[in-house]
């Protein structure tokens, strides 16, 4: 069986995203560029802890018009968060996750397809950031992103010396804004370039660290459903 994961490296956290099956890396079908609200769409998900209002980001078209098509399709309508990591991140998008029972083991599903990594330099995994689920490097060497499961990233705050091992390891250099936003308001610098940052939460952060806050089984299910009620594309 193929999994879904994060490759964090051992600086902050070993934790992973778990479970999808194998699937076709292929380009999104039957998305319009004129379906799209704005080069920027704001998507609203209504969950059972409050609403995440997040911007889709223009600089990753593939990943915004593939998450615009599946919100208008209600795809995400009834779908669970289920994998909650406290001071890490919020993750949801799997289909199977809809009525499904207590206990059941959840991070396998998706549409069918995949999409090519949009790395970008400056869409960073800031606290607040969407980004796309992966399957790890062995089973995707293109990084592409999972069809549908995101996670919106908790974090904490870091350190100079946390980001200057970061940039070591993976021979790159924060701007000094970018090093200010982590160490103000964190979030998982270690995940950079590594997944697709594609969107940001513009409001709700008080739902998203409800939703990290809730207790979860082995899994890192939570035990009781954090779902989102209805995902809707809004008005600015």
């Amino acid at each position: 069986m193929k999994h879904l994961i994060f490759l964090i490296t051992a600086v902050i956290l070993t934790t992973a995203c778990n479970r999808t099956t194998a699937q076709k890396v292929s380009k999104v079908d039957n998305v319009k560029k004129e379906e799209v609200l704005s080069a920027s769409p704001m998507v609203e998900l209504q969950t059972t802890m409050g609403n995440l209002k997040i911007k889709l980001y223009e600089n990753t078209p593939g990943h915004r018009d593939n998450f615009v098509k599946l919100v208008k399709e209600g795809f995400y309508d009834s779908v669970l968060f289920h994998r909650v990591i406290p001071s890490f991140m919020i993750q949801g998008g799997d289909p199977d996750s809809k009525g499904a029972p207590a206990g059941k083991m959840l991070g396998m599903g998706g549409p069918g397809y995949t999409i090519p990594a949009e790395f970008v330099d400056s869409n960073l995994h800031v606290k607040g950031a969407l980004a796309a689920a992966r399957m790890g490097d062995q089973g995707n060497p293109t990084r592409a992103s999972s069809g549908s499961q995101f996670y919106i990233v908790q974090g904490q705050s870091m350190s100079d010396a946390q980001l200057n091992q970061i940039e070591q390891m993976r021979n790159f250099k924060y701007t000094e804004e970018q090093r200010k936003a982590y160490k103000e308001k964190g979030g998982t610098p270690f995940l950079d370039r590594e997944y697709t940052v594609f969107g940001e939460l513009v409001e709700g952060f008080d739902v998203l660290d409800k939703i990290s806050a809730v207790a979860g089984d082995r899994s890192n299910r939570p035990t009781v459903d954090v779902m989102i009620i209805k995902a809707i594309v809004v008005n600015k």
